[in-house]
């Protein structure tokens, strides 16, 4: 049982509702000033690869490299007030570990991930010839210890097989966010960070940085939490324009482990998985100029949309009124 979950209820509790009520008196909205744009992989970090007969032998990274780059450009153009910051620009070998020390060390507001999908391919053989071969027969004589084996030698005709992989029927674009009920793992992620937690209460000029302190743990959890809702509601907002574009939309999930860019960057962070390199279609489009645009038009108008409604929380509401 982690740590926190080791906290006394009567510690948690006072510092809950105390939390909720500095939040819920500061009304101003966190505005977006920093977005974080990660074409997945590169370098020696290559990514899936598409290795079924007739692929284009597409590696990942520089699929994820061609849209992350069209991402920044169309924000740009989209918001030229807020700074918008690619993880890297070229084919260098980036870890994971550096991607989300990137993003932190810049505070970035928001993070999204580019990534390409692929899945284990099943492998299948065909005749390609025929040869001939010495091939060794064995048969067996008595019963029990008596038995013996007998084997003779005959040069037979035997086919010549030729083996290859096949491609994938899954496609479709899907988004993955960190696991809500995970949330101790960011925060522990977060504790091992430089850089200082920043909430809500930073905002006001008040920090909370003592890693040991039970209402500091309390307040990481609250929200990292917080975390996963703004995440889940950009993953969300991305699969709406993915399904608008008419392209397949396999919808937001969730991933306990093995995401570390999702683990540990302290912001909302999703992870966008294009389509699937292993699938003729998707690597066929993901390849093209016209998909790339289209994936990277419609990634930045999910954002812009994203933070118009963070920055801008009322203006839903003020409108469903003005219109009774």
């Amino acid at each position: 049982m982690t740590a926190l979950r080791n906290i006394s209820r009567l510690i948690l509790l006072p510092f809950f509702f105390s939390f909720l009520a500095f939040a819920g008196n500061a009304q101003s909205p966190k505005r977006i000033k920093t977005i974080i744009i990660d074409p997945g992989h590169g370098g020696g970090q290559t990514g899936a690869y598409a290795n079924y007969e007739g692929s284009l032998r597409t590696y990942e990274k520089n699929i994820t490299l061609a849209i992350g780059l069209k991402v920044v450009d169309e924000l740009q153009k989209l918001l030229p007030n807020t700074k918008v910051l690619p993880t890297r620009t070229s084919d260098i070998t980036q870890y994971p570990k550096d991607k989300a020390t990137f993003a932190n060390d810049n505070h970035g507001d928001l993070f999204v991930s580019i990534h390409a999908d692929a899945v284990p391919l099943k492998t299948a053989s065909r005749i390609i010839g025929y040869k001939r071969e010495r091939v060794a027969h064995t048969t067996y004589k008595g019963k029990g210890k008596k038995k013996k084996a007998k084997t003779t030698y005959k040069v037979e005709t035997v086919p010549v097989r030729e083996y290859y992989k096949l491609p994938s029927t899954r496609k479709g674009t899907s988004t993955l966010i960190f696991a809500p009920w995970r949330a101790d793992i960011k925060t522990k992620a977060m504790e091992n960070s430089d850089m200082l937690f920043e909430t809500e209460q930073n905002d006001s000029g008040v920090a909370i940085n003592n890693y040991d302190n039970a209402e500091w743990k309390a307040a990481a959890l609250l929200y990292t939490q917080n975390y996963f809702k703004k995440s889940y509601k950009l993953g969300s907002m991305v699969q709406k324009e993915i399904t608008d574009m008419g392209r397949e939309s396999l919808g937001v999930w969730q991933r306990q482990e093995g995401i570390w860019v999702l683990q540990a960057t302290q912001m909302p962070a999703i992870l966008i998985e294009t389509g699937f390199i292993t699938n003729p279609e998707d690597e066929r489009y993901l390849n093209s100029e016209q998909g790339q645009q289209e994936l990277a038009q419609a990634i930045a108008k999910a954002i812009v949309k994203y933070k118009d409604q963070v920055e801008n929380p009322q203006a839903k509401t003020d409108t469903t009124t003005s219109n009774k």
